[in-house]
């Protein structure tokens, strides 16, 4: 939450600008005093303005704002440090978005864990012609996250960043898994 700090003096006071009918003028003075006090905020602001769009920088609540500016998959209940880097990260993010890295990249800043991604397409070629088509004739994709305490994620969640991220048009099934199930440990 931010205000007026008490002793901010305005770079540009009013007082020395006003014409010289009014430069003994106490009342004059004191008054555009009170319009010091409201303007020095705001060109700090101004003089700031960098600071507030550089992600390491800005206030905690323009970070939450910048966040829905950018696009970013996030819900508002990460910490700080990783709703700074999401914004930091965006154009890159959406650089790769509908990619097998940009869902990876996606899933794992949301919860901080790589996940398992399996596709069913697949690219080959071949020197003659009719050869076999890679992949799995029916289109899915498939994210596994697998965490100590899966009851600590919401996969509601994971579904919605996997929504967000994945290509558009493969229907897809996302599911938090607890790791010591991975590959029969």
């Amino acid at each position: 939450m931010r205000g007026t700090p008490a002793g901010m003096a305005s770079p540009h006071p009013l007082g020395g600008q006003l014409p010289a009918v009014y430069a003994d003028d106490d009342f004059a003075q004191r008054f555009v005093e009170g319009l010091d006090v409201v303007l020095a905020p705001l060109f700090n602001v101004l003089d700031c303005l960098e600071s507030y769009f550089t992600p390491a920088l800005a206030p905690e609540d323009f970070v939450d704002w910048l966040t829905t500016w950018v696009g970013t998959e996030l819900d508002g209940t990460e910490p700080l440090a990783t709703r700074r880097i999401a914004v930091a990260e965006a154009v890159s993010l959406h650089r790769v978005r509908g990619t097998r890295r940009g869902l990876s990249n996606a899933v794992q800043l949301a919860f901080g864990v790589r996940p398992e991604i399996t596709e069913s397409g697949g690219a080959t070629w071949s020197a003659r012609p009719l050869g076999p088509f890679p992949g799995s004739p029916s289109p899915g994709l498939r994210v596994i996250l697998r965490v100590h305490d899966p009851s600590a994620l919401d996969p509601h969640r994971l579904h919605a960043v996997v929504a967000a991220a994945r290509p558009a048009h493969l229907p897809f099934t996302a599911e938090v898994t607890h790791l010591l199930t991975h590959r029969g440990t």
